[in-house]
């Protein structure tokens, strides 16, 4: 499935979705909340298809072309205005792709484990390499990236990787998602221990990367419909800096930022490309 847009009066893309469905290609309209419904395309061969209608569609969404089809789907439909709701594993699923769903479980096993009294075995494991001997164990590179020690910090962590992470995975495929993620986990995790130890785990190094690597996108190549809200840019530039500030909890800071310029680096890089291919 391929998500187009989203749109808050779904009585309106309803009329899209029959005038496509008149074509023989299924749009199907999901609720995302706060008033916000999807438009997904399911099948992908359509999407070139799709888009360019859907551009004719919201610069006249009026044509007649569009009241017609709505007037004779409905008599093909039960019910004249309805939408397939998802269940809760269902919308997960539609936005995300199989490595932004493999590394959400991954979390969430290795937390429950820690939880379990395997914390100091797992953390032995699974940390940044903090000696010589521990550096050729390539795992810990990119392993710290998924301990999460409370359930806040996993809670805030995952539902990020989901959301950006789910993005950039279904517009650029999986192997771009595991690129950002080795690189950024790798970067973000040296940089860490170099200020303060290998004494820290989790994915918001990653996390901060995605931030970095969507905003670069969204400004450098907006044609590929990568971006991220300026409130949300803003509201983690200002974690982070709080992050730097305040006295009180154990940040990673120093991953954070790193993660965030590794991923403005990438950004910049594969926007330069696209305007190149």
């Amino acid at each position: 499935m391929i998500r187009l847009l989203t749109v808050s009066n779904p009585r309106a893309a309803q009329a899209f979705i029959d005038y496509m469905a008149s074509r023989k290609i299924e749009v199907r309209m999901m609720p995302e909340g706060e008033g916000q419904f999807a438009l997904w395309l399911l099948d992908g061969q359509h999407q070139i298809e799709v888009e360019v209608e859907l551009e004719h569609f919201l610069s006249n969404p009026t044509d007649n072309k569009y009241q017609a089809a709505s007037w004779a789907m409905a008599e093909s439909r039960t019910n004249v205005f309805s939408y397939h709701m998802p269940s809760f594993i269902d919308m997960i699923k539609v936005k995300a792709g199989p490595v932004t769903l493999f590394g959400m479980v991954l979390c969430i096993v290795v937390f429950a484990l820690l939880q379990l009294g395997f914390r100091n075995n797992l953390f032995s494991l699974l940390h940044f390499p903090a000696d010589p001997s521990q550096q050729i164990q390539i795992w810990r590179w990119f392993t710290h990236a998924i301990l999460h020690f409370s359930a806040m910090h996993i809670v805030f962590n995952i539902l990020w990787w989901w959301q950006l992470g789910g993005d950039i995975e279904k517009r650029l495929g999986s192997l771009k998602l595991l690129q950002i993620f080795a690189i950024s986990a790798a970067l973000s995790g040296a940089g860490q221990y170099w200020v303060e130890g290998a004494n820290f785990g989790g994915l918001s190094g990653v996390v901060y990367a995605l931030v970095g690597y969507l905003w670069m996108m969204g400004v450098k190549a907006p044609h590929l419909g990568l971006n991220m809200p300026k409130p949300l840019i803003g509201f983690m530039l200002v974690w982070l800096v709080l992050g730097f500030v305040q006295p009180y909890m154990a940040i990673a800071n120093t991953a954070h930022l790193v993660g965030l310029i590794s991923g403005v680096g990438l950004g910049l890089l594969d926007a330069s490309k696209k305007k190149l291919a």
